[in-house]
């Protein structure tokens, strides 16, 4: 079996003059530092500063779409240099058809983040500099191909988490930050573990010492691993990435850190975890990801409906869309774990429309704290006839997280459901896991109509009768978040088209697990 990362088409290294990950990548960074000499009370000029900085860093993604070649196989725009190269780790950085949307989305939502930090009254010049390092570490988590680089910029983003959380938190930030840093962080150590002794069999095998991913995944699909070395390996990228994601029971970090944390922040939290599953758990070990198959669509299924479940009983706005993340959670790895060209579609594109969906969510949920200072089902009510603007919006948006068919949220979950399906009628693992993920979109869609209609219907309490409508400068943060729901509800062709050709690619060592017809397909496509 050949690794198709190494077998298809060449990769396209840019020349040493249009290095346009590495700009798109450190330009926030840089922005971080310039922030540093802004004087202390010149709020407007940091704000402005940050602000230029997401936009230019928006504008460079916006120059990958438009160099980015959709029929290529492999990685594109790649850069490699040693970084230390006694020790086989280099500054190796790509992106396929998927990671260029979460390239993308990580840029738009920085600005969107960013503008929304109006909300921020105290130390603003620090949390700015904050959520501008957060940005260059979520962009290099999806840019890396070195294993350690990725591991870099992975635990990377638990710095500027912690500190956003603790200085900028709500109740009991202290101990919500340090909950999310513990469990993060030593739930990565078993994956750099894992990345160090799967380097060590390739230096066994080819007298050399190196953590690059094409390499790495070559030498397990070409080689093998001795005994039970894979499903070791595996289950230490698997935990770090399980517990980021979060999947239950690894998720109960997330509730209390996010619930704690500033809405800015948790606009521009991406799934990291899925993509990693997705980039290295799952190529790298393939082997051992069919043999666990079973394993995570249970998980994936019990993660749904439990979400759902805890939902009901949430009294406040915010821990009810929190669960809602962990539900979309378990939807990505149902589709990932499917093992099928329609699961890896279906799992890359519910990682864009969370970001889209939930972003949208949070920063309306922001808009509606600033106003009222609680997010408190029952201190709510009534709030259509004040906010009917911001209603609709709302509405538009909590649709969209339900899965309604012509938003974005339904050609995620069908693609991921579709893809669990194909593997279960293959014989991967029992219906009924599948049947049980189905029942978590209408349990989705009651928690979620309940919470509506007690916030926004019935009588207004006196307090919340001068409560504005949406702000234009607000109005103009969301929309084109909710333009987004709608473009990629009707036209989801426009992103899967860059995805597909990956996703042929990422299911070759699965195939013949499959239905025959599907092999078959997969060896007309290599001819």
């Amino acid at each position: 079996m050949r690794c198709p990362l190494l077998s298809g088409t060449i990769l396209r290294v840019m020349d040493w003059t249009t290095l346009a990950l590495s700009w798109t990548l450190w330009t926030p960074l840089i922005g971080a530092f310039l922030l540093m000499f802004v004087p202390k009370g010149q709020e407007l000029v940091a704000r402005a500063v940050a602000l230029t900085i997401t936009l230019i860093t928006l504008g460079m993604a916006g120059v990958l779409f438009l160099g980015f070649n959709p029929n290529v196989t492999g990685y594109q725009y790649v850069e490699q240099f040693a970084w230390l190269p006694d020790y086989g780790v280099s500054y190796f950085l790509g992106i396929d058809g998927v990671s260029l949307w979460l390239v993308g989305l990580t840029a738009l939502l920085s600005v969107f983040a960013v503008a929304f930090s109006f909300a921020i009254q105290e130390r603003i010049r620090e949390f700015l500099i904050w959520m501008l390092v957060l940005e260059s570490a979520l962009l290099g988590v999806f840019m890396a191909l070195d294993v350690i680089l990725f591991y870099v910029f992975f635990e990377l983003t638990l710095v500027p988490s912690y500190f956003l959380i603790s200085l900028w938190g709500g109740r009991d930030r202290a101990a919500a930050a340090l909950k999310f840093f513990l469990y993060t962080f030593f739930g990565s150590l078993f994956m750099l573990i894992a990345s160090i002794v799967l380097a060590f069999e390739y230096q066994k095998a080819f007298n050399t010492l190196t953590f690059e991913l094409p390499r790495l995944q070559a030498f397990v699909w070409e080689q093998g691993l001795p005994g039970n070395l894979e499903t070791w390996l595996f289950w230490g990228f698997a935990l770090a990435f399980a517990v980021k994601l979060p999947l239950v029971p690894f998720h109960t970090w997330w509730p209390q850190s996010m619930g704690a944390a500033p809405m800015p922040l948790i606009v521009v939290f991406l799934k990291t975890g899925a993509y990693g599953f997705m980039r290295y758990a799952i190529p790298l070990f393939p082997d051992a990801a069919a043999a666990f198959a079973p394993v995570m669509i249970s998980l994936a299924a019990v993660a749904i409906v439990y979400a759902a479940t805890v939902a009901v009983m949430q009294s406040d706005i915010k821990r009810v869309a929190l669960y809602a993340v962990v539900s979309h959670a378990g939807f990505i790895i149902m589709g990932l774990f499917s093992l099928t060209p329609e699961g890896f579609v279906g799992g890359a594109l519910q990682q864009i429309n969370h970001g889209v969906t939930m972003g949208a969510l949070f920063l309306l949920l922001g808009m509606l704290e600033v106003r009222t200072r609680t997010l408190q089902i029952d201190a709510l009510g009534g709030l259509k006839q004040q906010m009917p603007l911001f209603s609709a919006l709302f509405l538009i948006v909590m649709l969209a997280s339900v899965a309604l068919p012509g938003t974005n949220g339904f050609v995620g979950e069908f693609l991921c459901l579709l893809g669990a399906y194909k593997s279960a009628h293959a014989g991967m693992y029992p219906v009924g896991w599948v049947v049980l993920g189905i029942t978590g979109t209408i349990l989705a869609a009651v928690y979620m109509l309940w919470m509506f209609q007690r916030v926004f219907y019935g009588p207004t309490p006196a307090r919340w009768r001068e409560v504005p409508d949406l702000r234009p400068a607000e109005l103009a943060l969301v929309l084109p978040l909710i333009v987004l729901i709608f473009w990629i509800g009707v036209r989801p062709i426009s992103l899967t088209q860059t995805m597909e050709r990956a996703a042929l690619e990422w299911v070759k060592p699965h195939a013949q697990m499959l239905r025959p017809d599907m092999a078959s397909a997969q060896k007309a496509e290599e001819r």
